[in-house]
């Protein structure tokens, strides 16, 4: 899809982090916005910025763990806007936790929100766009979904289901005009989660660095206008790190713990923990 103007996208978990910066990123390119996510009061903010910026905007509070708000936002989108042409698949929560010790109930929210509602999503609208020769899937995973991390157990289980996902969608449709990327932020700052790290002084490895909201949310369209299947946006280092743990996966424990990512992870775990206690 190189030209996106007056293409419609779905954004999910739009009223913060993340998701406004691929929604400015896309209403740059001239494509009308149907934004979704619980935060109402947000939700409306950032639709109404979308609407300085010249294109059509709808905010739907929706719930994407439910069957119910999933199919009010497809329904909505196409009344309101019309055919659905992207979806970006960004709404997600993690959950810190040691993994012996983690609530039942924090495990099966994070499958749902991370994995089973973007592929429930993705399922509600990629007949459409094969129909109409024309349509894109983003799903935004983390590097998380390229190696597991301690104390993220669910998280990294359900980030990595959607680069497979993603992965087996593209040999699916293979040659057919609907695209799916998947995109894979390291650490991301001036979003929520950042921000609750930098006020409890804990900062990412080193090595691993830090990305800026905009370089993941260009990235987001540069995968729509060339259909490209995976990108990992961190700094540098990161790149041969990954490979090498897909090659020698056993090595892959040692070496987080030696670069610091488990006492990082450790950090947020006692931070979260004893702002649940005040």
């Amino acid at each position: 899809m190189e030209n996106l103007r007056g293409t419609n996208a779905i954004v999910t978990g739009a009223s913060r982090g993340i998701g406004v910066y691929i929604a400015r990123a896309l209403a740059a390119e001239g494509v009308n916005l149907a934004l979704a996510a619980r935060s109402v009061d947000e939700l409306e903010m950032v639709r109404a910025e979308m609407e300085a910026l010249g294109v059509r905007s709808i905010a739907i509070r929706c719930d994407v763990a439910k069957a119910s708000d999933r199919a009010e936002l497809v329904r909505r989108t196409e009344a309101e806007l019309g055919s659905i042409d992207i979806l970006v698949n960004n709404a997600g929560i993690e959950r810190v936790a040691r993994f012996d010790e983690a609530l039942e109930s924090d495990i099966l929210d994070t499958l749902t929100i991370n994995l089973e509602a973007p592929m429930l999503l993705t399922r509600a609208v990629v007949p459409g766009m094969l129909a109409r020769n024309r349509g894109h899937v983003v799903n935004i995973a983390s590097g998380a979904g390229k190696v597991g991390v301690a104390y993220g157990t669910s998280y990294c289980a359900s980030k990595h289901g959607l680069v497979g996902f993603t992965n087996s969608l593209r040999s699916e449709y293979r040659g057919r005009p609907v695209g799916f990327s998947v995109v894979c932020p390291g650490f991301v700052t001036d979003t929520g989660m950042y921000d609750r790290w930098d006020k409890n002084g804990i900062r990412a490895p080193k090595i691993a660095g830090t990305s800026k909201p905009e370089k993941v949310a260009k990235t987001v369209v540069r995968c729509i206008t060339h259909n490209k299947a995976e990108v990992l946006v961190n700094t540098p280092p990161i790149r041969p790190l990954v490979v090498i743990a897909n090659i020698a996966p056993s090595i892959v424990p040692w070496m987080l713990h030696r670069l610091g990512y488990s006492k990082v992870f450790e950090r947020v775990m006692a931070a979260d923990a004893a702002a649940a206690d005040k």
